[in-house]
């Protein structure tokens, strides 16, 4: 049986690291270099950085802070956020990302999948979904949760699979830094819709939550942020629990 694993996520604005409830009310949480360095020593398997604000300048400080991060860092990488062409895609690995994560330029143009997998290999692209459950589905959202689209987000992870995609981070916009559990039906609706690992995102509020995601879930990894940069728990805590659920874990 595969290793489960747990992802830490670091959503990076000006420099720094913040994090807030459904995309707003963000607050300071510390430097992203400092952080993921010292969540890899605790035990996470991944690290993710996300450009919340994807601008061009805002995108060029996050490749500063992966450049700085890849040379300390000896877990995978991923970046997202602001990825608009396969030239940014590049841009991302040449500074150290082991993986790209492509959300809303997918829904834009969703060839972006493709040929960023044609030419760098689908391992290293990530299909960033978030979802929101409204009128009876699952929508995707996009610009930071603020907008609708008119994608129903399983036929669209399926799609973004089908385009070349070699993982899905799924987000949950309605559990977002609410610390209620994951949306453990989304995330197996996707996880039985697609043969690729499915990370789920949104909702952490304790070890037992990750369990549960990776169990009723069929997820193949949880994506945690605010338990961790607030002490609720530690990657170490996490990890234990999973042993006692009888998870397959990699050592700390």
């Amino acid at each position: 049986m595969l290793t489960r694993r747990v992802v830490v996520c670091l959503d990076v604005k000006g420099g720094r690291v913040v994090k807030g409830t459904q995309f707003v009310n963000l607050r300071d949480v510390g430097d992203p270099v400092e952080l993921a360095s010292r969540y890899e020593r605790e035990g996470a398997d991944e690290v993710v950085f996300l450009d919340i604000s994807a601008s061009a300048e805002e995108r060029g400080t996050l490749l500063d802070v992966a450049r700085r991060t890849a040379e300390r860092l000896f877990v995978p990488l991923t970046i997202g956020g602001g990825i608009r062409t396969v030239d940014d895609v590049g841009h991302a690995l040449r500074a150290g990302a082991d993986k790209v994560s492509i959300n809303s330029a997918a829904v834009a143009r969703p060839a972006i999948l493709t040929e960023a997998a044609e030419r760098f290999g689908a391992q290293c692209v990530v299909a960033s979904i978030d979802a929101k459950w409204d009128d009876g589905a699952w929508w995707v959202y996009v610009k930071g949760g603020r907008e609708r689209t008119r994608l129903e987000a399983v036929a669209w992870a399926v799609e973004c699979v089908r385009l070349g995609a070699g993982e899905v981070l799924l987000t949950s916009i309605d559990r977002d830094g609410a610390r209620s559990g994951y949306d453990v039906a989304l995330t197996r609706s996707v996880a039985e819709s697609v043969k690729v690992p499915v990370v789920a995102s949104g909702g952490a509020g304790s070890p037992a939550h990750v369990c549960e995601v990776l169990e009723a879930g069929h997820a193949d990894a949880a994506l945690l942020a605010g338990i961790l940069h607030d002490g609720t728990c530690t990657v170490a805590d996490v990890k234990t629990a999973m042993r006692a659920a009888a998870l397959p874990v990699r050592a700390a």
